[in-house]
């Protein structure tokens, strides 16, 4: 009898608090990233089935590249696999020819399309992106200076994907065949952002404005390859649009509560030491 569940991507942002509340509920997991011992590796299908092997369900965060998904979704099916819980990109079917997110749509396309159970959350950006991610560094060092005008993004916490994950993995019934857009409970503009986590951290921190070319030139200087910093600046030239600007009700829907506030995440943070000088 299929007894794990499978994270994908178990020591990502959200992969690694995935599995973390599958334990706590008793629920036997099999973290699989490139670091585990669970190997899995997107450019490496030998050893997917391997991985698959005595799974009911999995949770997935998409492959870098368009493409792999549909043939880890067969795989998936023909080894008994009945759920798959796939993260997202807030609004993806509405990015048109943006090349930016094509991995996301290629894998939501992969997984609606297997004969299996199959849940899709999308997700805005990442609160923990200021504490965890590319916008870390540059905090640490005073300045955000990023390619992001005036609209605002209601970044949602990891925690709360994490925990819609948890529900739409071991809820199927009531969220099965559902595509959820998950947003956190208001919007709040890159400025703002910086100046609570500057409030919070007790640090004197600055937002500054950048064109798209500086944005990819700082990606690159800081090791970023070429075709990533391109893709990355993207997103923000979507983001301008104000498509994604707006609130969703989704994670009340999956969780019954509402969302944690931005200002929840940097409390925490900030407490935790996340922009202490190094």
């Amino acid at each position: 009898m299929n007894a794990h569940t499978l994270v994908v991507g178990a020591t990502g942002r959200t992969g690694r608090r995935v599995a973390a509340r599958l334990r706590l509920r008793g629920i036997p997991v099999r973290a699989a990233s490139r670091s585990s011992p669970a190997h899995f590796d997107w450019s490496q299908p030998g050893g997917w089935d391997a991985v698959l092997r005595g799974v009911d369900a999995a949770y997935v965060v998409p492959p870098p590249v368009p493409g792999p998904a549909h043939a880890f979704a067969a795989r998936a099916a023909a080894a008994g696999v009945r759920r798959l819980v796939l993260l997202s990109g807030r609004g993806a079917d509405g990015w048109g020819g943006s090349e930016f997110g094509r991995n996301m749509l290629s894998a939501e396309d992969a997984v609606r399309g297997a004969p299996l159970e199959w849940t899709v959350l999308r997700a805005s950006n990442f609160a923990q992106n200021f504490g965890e991610d590319v916008f870390h560094a540059p905090l640490l060092a005073g300045e955000l200076a990023l390619p992001a005008g005036d609209v605002p993004e209601p970044f949602v916490d990891v925690e709360d994907i994490a925990d819609a994950a948890v529900v739409a993995l071991t809820e199927p019934e009531r969220h099965a065949g559902q595509v959820y857009e998950l947003s956190g409970p208001r919007p709040v503009g890159f400025a703002e952002a910086v100046e609570l986590i500057a409030r919070a951290s007790g640090r004197a921190l600055t937002y500054r404005r950048i064109t798209r070319d500086a944005y990819v030139a700082a990606l690159v200087g800081q090791g970023v390859g070429p075709h990533e910093a391109d893709e990355v600046a993207e997103m923000f030239a979507l983001l301008a649009g104000g498509s994604v600007a707006g609130t969703t009700g989704d994670l009340t829907t999956v969780l019954g509560r509402a969302p944690r506030t931005f200002e929840e995440y940097v409390v925490r943070a900030a407490a935790a030491g996340v922009w202490d000088p190094l």
